[in-house]
């Protein structure tokens, strides 16, 4: 099967996360596909919803000390550190090649200002308005970076320095606030996006994790502690997805974490989510947007439902059911056996 929508396959796959419209709701995740057309020798770019590039700064960044990457047994822990060429470099080197590739683009920016995130998104909005920038349909805003105006402290683990960014980056693109589940109460957070006039939020960015050489005490990663992104993270995404359609019935969601599967995009989708990312998994299937596709096209098909059929119910729940939050397990009585 191909994995592009024609006829009624693309009536059947076709969404939009608010003013973006997509051909389907699969799109690969920032930080996991390169700055540019690297997994155009896998599929066609053009048949995925979108492609979020890596995540970009004003200026060159060349990221934390290797070790950066380590596989665990429930995921993959990174710590890259947000390498990357700078905006001008890559609005030269990659963006054309993706505009020729017909990739409708997501751009991921990040900073350590309030005012860097500023200066990021002008340059994404002049970029647009070019003949190669006519690719960009949205700005993704990572705000899982240290405020160097605050301590070092996560934009993202406040709901004031979250909205603070947000309307910093008003250019005339749409914006994705980018969330991180490291926090006690996501909606929150998810509420200082929307103040600050996010178009809409993904979910989730990484936990925080740590692994160990059991030999030298020492950390595996240079940098010390990293991401964990992969399966382990899949429950938490669905989680925030959820809860976030409860306490936004019409806000455009995206959904991201541990997704290697048309069941885990399905699973996001009916959280409430309007198109989902695939990360982790292309590390180890560089195909695995195009296979995810394939599989959520098949499965609307044997339902005989449409992507925008799950995403009806979705809100429908939420507008006529009381707000029902996740609530954190209860532990059972331990019953004796091999385990007691």
């Amino acid at each position: 099967m191909n994995a592009a929508p024609d006829g009624r396959r693309a009536a059947t796959l076709a969404t939009n996360v608010g003013s973006v419209s997509l051909p389907n709701p699969v799109l690969t995740a920032s930080g996991t596909s390169g700055h540019g057309t690297e997994l155009s020798e896998y599929g066609v770019l053009g048949d995925l919803g979108a492609v979020v590039v890596k995540s970009l700064s004003v200026e060159p960044w060349p990221g934390n000390a290797a070790p950066r990457v380590h596989e665990v047994g429930a995921g993959m822990l990174n710590s890259v550190g947000l390498q990357g060429p700078g905006l001008a470099a890559w609005v030269v080197d990659d963006l054309p090649a993706l505009h020729d590739a017909g990739a409708r683009v997501v751009v991921s920016i990040w900073g350590r200002s309030v005012s860097d995130y500023a200066k990021a998104a002008e340059l994404v909005a002049a970029a647009a308005s070019t003949g190669p920038g006519s690719c960009i349909r949205a700005l993704e805003v990572n705000v899982s970076c240290p405020n160097v105006e605050d301590r070092s402290r996560m934009f993202a683990h406040s709901a004031e320095s979250t909205e603070r960014v947000l309307e910093a980056t008003a250019c005339g693109l749409p914006r994705w606030a980018k969330l991180s589940p490291n926090v006690p109460d996501v909606v929150e957070i998810a509420q200082g996006a929307v103040a600050g006039g996010a178009d809409g939020v993904t979910l989730v960015n990484t936990l925080l994790g740590l692994a160990l050489d059991i030999e030298s005490g020492r950390p595996v990663l240079g940098a010390g502690g990293g991401g964990l992104s992969g399966g382990a993270v899949h429950p938490v995404a669905v989680r925030a997805v959820w809860e976030c359609r409860a306490a936004f019935p019409e806000l455009p969601i995206v959904g991201v974490g541990g997704v290697f599967s048309g069941h885990d995009a399905i699973e996001l989708l009916v959280a409430g989510a309007d198109a989902v990312q695939v990360g982790t998994a292309t590390f180890r299937d560089p195909k695995a947007p195009w296979k995810v596709l394939r599989q959520v096209a098949r499965w609307c098909d044997s339902r005989g439902t449409t992507v925008r059929d799950i995403r009806q119910r979705a809100r429908d729940r939420v507008q006529t059911q009381p707000a029902v939050q996740a609530q954190p397990a209860v532990p059972a009585q331990r019953e004796g056996g091999p385990h007691g």
